[in-house]
Formats: structure tokens, sequence, C-alpha cells
């Protein structure tokens, strides 16, 4: 995590102040006023905040007791960017899988889910990004996501369905391939998530 100390005076213009500054000015907005006047620089900071890699190690233990059952985390909470509209849209996922030989640090899944949200984004990619860094570093039976979200370039402008969720899903092995362990594991993810933000 990066932070940032207003004490220290920056080295030159900020390209990216300048550039909110040049969108403003050209839509008509009057940075002249005195409760805009720092707008462009609060705007490219919120931007650099939400665009920021979110980095994380991984931490694994050995799958001592043989479990092969379902491991799931509900309704863990995200907000990202559309790299369409550069709106955002927030929301949960359920992230869960069936342990290999490894089992991986239950906070680590809400680290992913994070991770795997930064940057310009379309939901069906988180929801992608999170079913195959599990698959990738445990190497379990099987990984899925469900992802929950309202998105405001939706909500806010052209449509303005305000109140719609949207749900993607991506499920890996066996939660793929098994029709009961896939059925549990959608039926166990329907309980939690957007319900609760309604």
């Amino acid at each position: 995590m990066s932070i940032v100390n207003d004490a220290i005076p920056a080295v030159g213009p900020d390209p990216a102040e300048e550039a909110v500054t040049a969108l403003l000015t050209a839509l008509g907005v009057d940075l002249g006023e005195e409760s805009l006047a720092d707008t462009p620089r609060r705007v490219a900071a919120a931007y650099r905040e939400l665009l920021e890699p979110h980095e994380f190690t991984a931490t694994t233990f050995p799958n001592e007791d043989g479990c092969d059952e379902l491991v799931l985390v509900r309704s863990i909470p995200f907000q990202s960017l559309c790299c369409h509209h550069l709106l955002p849209f927030f929301g949960v996922a359920h992230v869960g899988y069936v342990p290999g030989k490894r089992v991986l640090g239950l906070s680590k899944l809400a680290r992913v889910v994070q991770a795997s949200a930064r940057g310009l984004q379309i939901q069906e990619r988180i929801t992608t990004r999170i079913a195959d860094w599990l698959t990738e570093e445990l190497d379990p039976l099987g990984a899925g996501a469900v992802v929950e979200a309202q998105h405001t370039c939706m909500s806010v402008r052209g449509v303005k369905a305000v109140g719609a969720w949207t749900t993607t899903s991506a499920v890996r092995g066996v939660l793929r391939e098994d029709p009961h362990r896939r059925e549990e594991f959608m039926r166990r993810t329907e309980s939690g998530g957007g319900v609760g933000w309604r």
C-alpha cells in the first residue's frame, strides 16, 4: 500500500492532475470556483488508489487432514472500475475450492478477490481471474467464484437501471465436471452476497 505524504512537495506539475483539469475544462466546468479548486488533485489521487496493483503472497499449508470437501468464503466485498466508462462498480464475491495437497489461508481468498478487482476491469474478467488464480496456485480438485455487482455505468447513466445486479460465475475442476459438486457450490453461494446489499 502506498501512502501519500502531503508535506512532501511534488516535483513539477502532475500530468494526471493536468489531464483532469483539461477534461473538466473541456466539459465546461468552471474550476475557478473555490469548492472545485482542488478537484483535479483529488480526482487524480482517487484514480491512482483504485488503479494501484494489490500485491500479496499466498500462504498455503499441507492438507494434512485430507480435506476433500468444499471450502467457501461468501460475501467478500470489492470495488473496481469499469474499463468502458471509468465508473465504479462494486459488490461481493463468493469464492471456494476443493483442496488437493494444499490448503490456503482463509484471508487470502479475500486478498485474491481484491487483487483481481484492481485496475480497469469487466466483471467477467474478475470472476475468471479468481478461479484461474486458485487453480494455478493451489492445484485443487476444484475451484470457483460467483461475483455479484452493481455497475454505476448502468445506474447513473444510459439505461439508469438503479438496483440492477449482475451475476457472473467461473468454475474449474470437479466444481465444473461433477454435477453434484457444482450444484452444492452454486446452492451455497445463493444465500449470501447481493441479498445483503439490496
